[in-house]
């Protein structure tokens, strides 16, 4: 309108929407299977899982670093690059085998941390439910209006969203909506992934060529058991474990792979050569010339007179 106050419009479409709805159909039954019981309870419980993906990589890792230090292996097989000792003060001196074994021990500790945070951070967001939401949240069906399964409707016919539909424990229901991805198969995957990759990378073993990839899938088992677990007690889904074994086996990788450089030293510099700087590192040709010099009386001066690198025919008495 002509000299009035002119309308605000607003819009709501550049408001990034990160509502996450929680909710859950009524009388479905993915998510009806009785409770197992409290975590403690599981036949793989939390202490249990914790105490093995802490303990069983940093003493695998030690006694390889140990046997590494103690039995080295022949001149041969020693990498080219090595690592110095570092003297700190009168009293610290840091050996090659200490240094090996902090940092390794080290960035698995950073990932068993990295994986944890990882992990809840999904299910925080996802809020997916576990397959026995519905048991723990005993929502009045009646109260929400939801009618029970029948020949005309076998499946579920409400997605119920309302906040006090639940009327179990509160601490029971917000612990059944953190399922996916699994945090406990999450941890024994990248324990599991870390301790292989050190095994295979590290260790020499002369004879059979069956040893390490034996060895390795024996640490596979306990992982997949725990899976198996998780969802047989109707804690988890397929999906949930899945998920969480690809998060530990990814995290593993990528700190094998760019971090410690599968578990290889550090040069003495502290910094390794790029292929691009190794390419560039090429053998150089002496020149013929640089190998036979000219005598100094046979260079004359640029006026007046041929090339210094032009030989003169000798002369010849007749």
């Amino acid at each position: 309108m002509a000299g009035g106050r002119p309308q605000l419009k607003r819009s709501f479409s550049i408001i990034p929407c990160f509502v996450f709805v929680e909710g859950f159909f009524c009388y479905d039954s993915t998510y009806a299977k009785p409770y197992p019981g409290p975590e403690a309870a599981s036949r793989a419980p939390p202490a249990l899982i914790y105490a093995l993906v802490t303990a069983g990589p940093t003493l695998t890792i030690l006694l390889g670093e140990l046997a590494r230090a103690f039995f080295p292996a022949p001149p041969s097989a020693i990498p080219i690059i090595g690592e110095s000792t570092i003297v700190s003060g009168a009293c610290c001196r840091f050996s090659p085998p200490l240094r090996r074994l902090v940092r390794f021990l080290g960035v698995y500790s950073f990932g068993l941390f990295t994986t944890t945070i990882f992990a809840n951070a999904g299910q925080v967001v996802t809020g997916n439910p576990t397959p026995h939401f519905l048991s723990v949240c005993r929502p009045n069906y009646t109260a929400l209006g939801c009618l029970p399964p029948s020949p005309d409707r076998p499946g579920p016919d409400r997605f119920v969203t309302d906040q006090g539909a639940c009327a179990g424990s509160p601490s029971l229901v917000a612990a059944a909506r953190r399922a996916f991805p699994c945090k406990d198969a999450a941890l024994c995957a990248y324990a599991v992934a870390y301790t292989a990759m050190y095994v295979t990378l590290v260790f020499r073993v002369k004879g059979s060529r069956l040893v390490k990839p034996s060895l390795c899938l024996a640490l596979l088992c306990p992982a997949f058991l725990v899976g198996v677990v998780r969802v047989a007690e109707y804690r988890n889904h397929w999906s949930d474990v899945l998920a969480g074994f690809l998060t530990g086996a990814a995290i593993a990788t990528f700190l094998v792979t760019c971090v410690v450089h599968n578990f290889q030293s550090r040069p003495p510099s502290g910094r390794r050569l790029s292929p691009w700087e190794d390419l560039g590192q090429t053998p150089t040709v002496d020149s013929r010339l640089e190998k036979n010099p000219r005598p100094a009386g046979r260079i004359r001066h640029r006026h007046g007179s041929p090339h210094p690198s032009r030989r003169t025919a000798p002369t010849v008495a007749t």
